[in-house]
């Protein structure tokens, strides 16, 4: 009878940690370059002595690797990314992924996002471009022109995402193992005049969000059903009848 409360008690876990991966999911169907969160559930065995049960860990967060729409906006400061590549910005916390290119030139000719963050090359430096030069042409490869000549490069990344990140905010991602340029760029590419939407289906994630939420309430009344059968047993056993 613990049994089946502590596998209630694990599902219930799992499940508002999906609950949470959904609506946040949800919050950021329209931010440009968000990648939405799924989670992996494995089945845990417990011995309990007599019998084998069988409970939910609390699950791995991974992201949906599954590219976004493009929108075309005619800035040639906006940037997108086909294929599994990143984007790095500096950040005041250290280095940043992103899939957001809607990206500004200072009036000092530094390349910087959307939060005023420096845009990394391959070799992850800030990209300097000429104030007086006007936008840049953007090659497939990443590789940056101005008045025909080549100025640098915008740093196209890959990472282990496997190994562990953390969000920070809803632009971008930390590794824990630290990302690596691209060097042979076949299977991505860089897009001029574009952005890219998130790739998070609204629609699918509401009927998911609200079959789980109705899965957390059966959970919880089952919970509440097995408390009850303990509360009579604990009253029958005390009268001593």
């Amino acid at each position: 009878m613990q049994g089946s409360l502590y596998v209630s008690l694990s599902s219930q876990i799992a499940l508002e940690r999906r609950m949470n991966t959904l609506a946040d999911n949800v919050a950021n169907a329209n931010t440009t370059g968000f990648r939405a969160t799924e989670v992996k559930f494995n089945e845990v065995l417990a011995d309990t002595g007599q019998v084998n049960v069988s409970f939910v860990n609390q699950g791995e967060d991974f992201l949906s690797t599954e590219n976004g729409g493009l929108r075309t906006t005619g800035s040639e400061l906006d940037f997108a990314i086909r294929g599994e590549a990143w984007f790095m910005v500096e950040t005041p916390t250290g280095p940043m992924l992103t899939r957001d290119g809607r990206f500004s030139m200072t009036q000092a000719g530094e390349l910087v996002n959307i939060d005023g963050y420096p845009v990394l090359d391959p070799g992850g430096a800030p990209i300097q471009l000429n104030p007086a030069g006007g936008p840049p042409k953007a090659g497939r490869d990443g590789g940056l022109l101005q008045d025909g000549a080549r100025i640098g490069a915008i740093g196209l990344y890959q990472a282990d995402l496997t190994q562990g990140y953390h969000r920070q905010g809803s632009l971008g991602v930390v590794p824990v193992v630290p990302p690596e340029p691209i060097v042979d760029t076949a299977g991505t590419g860089l897009l001029q005049g574009y952005i890219e939407d998130s790739n998070v289906n609204p629609v699918s994630e509401m009927s998911r969000l609200i079959m789980v939420s109705r899965a957390f309430e059966n959970t919880t009344a089952m919970t509440r059903a097995t408390e009850d059968v303990f509360k009579e047993a604990i009253r029958t056993l005390g009268s001593g009848q």
